[in-house]
């Protein structure tokens, strides 16, 4: 496989899609932040000191889908048609973080699925620090995308 953000000098270029087809085009990736269960639980409960860390972790993972362009150099700004996250729990210390990004336009949203769930992770270890430092985030995947001349993609499949 080629890859296109090099110009022929060897240096970074933004690929240009004026001429890919505008489609519709769906991305989802996931991340999990491991914490002892006493966060988890608190989380849960709504008793960490800074607020509800789920709602405030939603948001910035909507944010930074929207903004994913002004962090990834190479990235087209898109205009976002949807952004949902979605947080589960194993009931012991792990925070599963689900983003699902879509757009009708002429280049994935792939890096903007990853940036939210991202996003959301941190948010949840910034709000949750002062109660434990040594929580871990990842692994942090893609795991399905669909529209694009490259096809869809599963990780089940």
């Amino acid at each position: 496989m080629e890859l296109t953000h090099f110009n022929e000098q060897g240096r970074a270029r933004m690929v240009d899609v004026s001429d890919k087809e505008i489609t519709a085009r769906t991305a989802t990736a996931r991340t999990t932040v491991t914490m002892a269960p006493e966060t988890l639980s608190r989380i849960k409960a709504g008793t960490i000191g800074k607020g509800d860390v789920l709602a405030v972790a939603q948001v910035a993972g909507i944010m930074a889908a929207k903004n994913t362009s002004n962090w990834i150099p190479m990235c087209h700004p898109l205009p976002l048609t949807g952004v949902n996250l979605a947080f589960a729990d194993n009931g012991k210390d792990e925070l599963y973080i689900e983003g699902t990004v879509k757009t009708t336009g002429k280049t994935g949203v792939e890096m903007e699925a990853l940036t939210a769930v991202s996003a959301a992770a941190l948010t949840v270890y910034d709000m949750c620090k002062a109660l434990q430092k040594d929580m871990l985030i990842g692994p942090t995947l893609l795991t399905a995308k669909s529209g694009g001349k490259n096809g869809d993609y599963s990780l089940n499949t």
